[in-house]
């Protein structure tokens, strides 16, 4: 019988065998346009016909430091950690909002200089109605409008153009004339030009658009989809976080030669795409982990077609940089594993090298420092497991050893680094590639493959007590695996995955109830598998995957809880996918 070890040659590395002052109060001395007049900030019906304004580079500035203003309240500050958050001059300096205004400023010169294609108020005007128009978060947007005191001249010049810029810069890419070192020197040469620019900026006739969607948030059980404008390529096996402001995502693959250290940020206010810096960013790779500990994005480990590595990266999007994580005391590297945030360290623990591994590390961003997690009473050697972190324990749960489904586990206390073997469910039922999520009392895992049969079938884990409890199968959606799993505050969301066909379908599991309710299918994202899936606060938006060759689609779902949490739930992060292949013969358990 051909096992899941006996495959796991030809698909290690994952995918492989498929194919973004709360309106910063400018000194009224630095807001005196040409005619004397004071720019009204807290008006939506600011003069618009004004023939000539100069916007100066350090108001440009002091705008920007408005619009970050409103992304950092929005970053989720895990509950977790002990320390405070801070503000938001503490994460981000005058030289990085500095840098940020050039570099858009640099686009634009470019663009005009050296493509004769400007940026027209036309096209900044049609930017700004996009962005109302088609906002997956319409109270952000208007936070971000009111912050620029709702004036549609500043709004266009510091909040379209750069997307406009960069989307625009993105598309002139494909030109056969255009190359990345030539792509530079342009780029260095419009930069010289940013003073001239700013001196010379005209104030055309701008209207504040309306921004669409209801106040109280978006309408239950519906799909919109994603912006495809300057979306990452297409990907499988890569991860995500949100921050509370933008989804993150990072890495993965698309076909058996490509892995990728490239990702993109989703700001559902703007519905826009902005590539991540790939500057000091991590080695490419597939089936790694990513967490988010409130101001950075922390990846580790994965497999990048020849090596397991044990490196990673500390991706801060305020700064658009990255910061290497240290090897010292690294845990060995390995894919298929997951990883939590503690609200201090990040621990890592399983996956596979080439073994079964049952070791793991918890990693200290502050001192970027590794410390081993014990092995004394550690679960057995596993990958494609689950993880999730309760407040004071990490729960794992299922996975593969030796191509063997299991259905034990354990629990990890980080205070005292010690582990507590989990009971097992009443009914046999091991199985890897499931899902699981934290509710606040128990954990619920979900669906899931043995090697030979998918699952549609769940259990809740109540660690006080020990014990199993079934999920009800009544309307239960149909069996998959390497599906996505997100938690609302009232209830799990199961979406995707894959048996024999490629799953667009879904259910809302309330365990309070124990009760399902299918997700609607109107308007959804194509069927997938191996996509990510985060939790806004009030929807659930999917992205990318694989059906088979990776894609770079997704698709916002309203689900609107009575009482959502203030934090999202991390999701299963993506595992090396097999090839979908019929049923083999059940093999002998150990």
């Amino acid at each position: 019988m051909e096992t899941e070890s006996n495959n796991r040659t030809g698909r290690e590395g994952g995918f492989f065998s498929w194919r973004i002052l709360t309106a910063v109060l400018l000194c009224s001395t630095a807001c005196v346009i040409t005619t004397g007049t004071l720019l009204a900030f807290l008006r939506p019906d600011v003069p618009t016909k004004v023939s000539h304004r100069t916007l100066t580079f350090a108001e440009r500035v002091a705008y920007q430091r408005a619009i970050e203003d409103v992304y950092w309240r929005h970053r989720i500050w895990p509950k977790e950690r002990p320390d405070p958050k801070p503000a938001l001059d503490a994460v981000m300096s005058q030289a990085q909002l500095e840098k940020k205004v050039t570099e858009y400023l640099r686009n634009s010169q470019a663009l005009e200089d050296y493509w004769q294609k400007p940026l027209t108020a036309a096209q900044l005007q049609t930017e700004m109605e996009r962005m109302a128009r088609r906002t997956k978060q319409p109270e952000m947007l208007r936070e971000l409008f009111e912050a620029l005191g709702n004036d549609p001249f500043v709004i266009a010049e510091c909040v379209a153009r750069p997307i406009a810029a960069e989307r625009l810069l993105n598309r002139l890419d494909a030109d056969v004339r255009f190359n990345a070192e030539l792509k530079q020197s342009w780029l260095a040469k419009a930069e010289a030009k940013v003073p001239v620019i700013i001196a010379e900026a005209r104030r055309p006739n701008y209207k504040l658009p309306v921004i669409a969607g209801p106040l109280a948030g978006c309408t239950e059980d519906t799909w919109t989809p994603t912006s495809l404008t300057n979306t990452p390529s297409p990907r499988a096996a890569h991860t995500a976080v949100w921050t509370g402001s933008e989804m993150i995502v990072w890495g993965g693959g698309a076909d058996g030669s490509t892995y990728l250290n490239t990702g993109g940020r989703y700001n559902p206010g703007t519905d826009s795409w902005t590539a991540t810096n790939t500057t000091n960013a991590p080695e490419a790779r597939t089936s790694h982990t990513a967490v988010w500990t409130g101001s950075e994005m922390i990846v580790w480990g994965g497999y990048n077609g020849s090596s397991f590595l044990n490196t990673g990266g500390r991706y801060n999007p305020t700064t658009d940089s990255w910061i290497a994580t240290s090897t010292t005391n690294a845990s060995a590297g390995r894919q298929d594993h997951p990883a939590v945030w503690t609200g201090s360290e990040m621990i890592v623990w399983g996956g596979f090298n080439g073994t079964n591994l049952n070791t793991g590390g918890r990693y200290d961003p502050t001192m970027d420092s590794w410390t081993a997690t014990s092995t004394t009473n550690a679960p057995q050697g596993r990958y494609r497991h689950t993880a999730i972190w309760t407040g004071s324990e990490m729960i794992v749960w299922g996975g593969f050893m030796g191509g063997f489904p299991l259905e034990t586990g354990g629990r990890y206390h980080a205070g005292t680094d010690t582990w507590t073997a989990t009971s097992t469910p009443p009914v046999f039922s091991p199985r890897a590639h499931h899902t699981a999520v934290w509710t606040g009392s128990e954990m619920i895992i979900w669906g899931g493959w043995d090697d030979q049969d998918f699952y549609n079938n769940g259990w809740k884990y109540n660690p006080g007590t020990d014990s199993w409890t079934a999920t009800s199968m009544t309307n239960v959606p149909d069996a998959r695996f390497q599906h996505t799993a997100v938690w609302t505050g009232d209830e799990m969301i199961v979406w995707g995955g894959w048996n024999i066909n490629y799953f667009n379908t879904g259910g809302k599991y309330n365990p309070s109830t124990d009760s399902w309710i299918a997700t609607s299918t109107t308007n959804a994202p194509s069927g997938r598998f191996f996509h990510t899936a985060v939790w806004t606060g009030t929807e659930m938006v999917v992205w990318g995957g694989a059906n088979p060759t990776g894609l770079d689609t997704g698709g916002r779902y309203c689900a609107q809880s009575a009482s959502p949490t203030p934090t999202p739930t991390a999701t299963p992060q993506p595992r090396s996918i097999p090839t979908p292949r019929a049923r083999p013969t059940r093999a002998p358990r150990p």
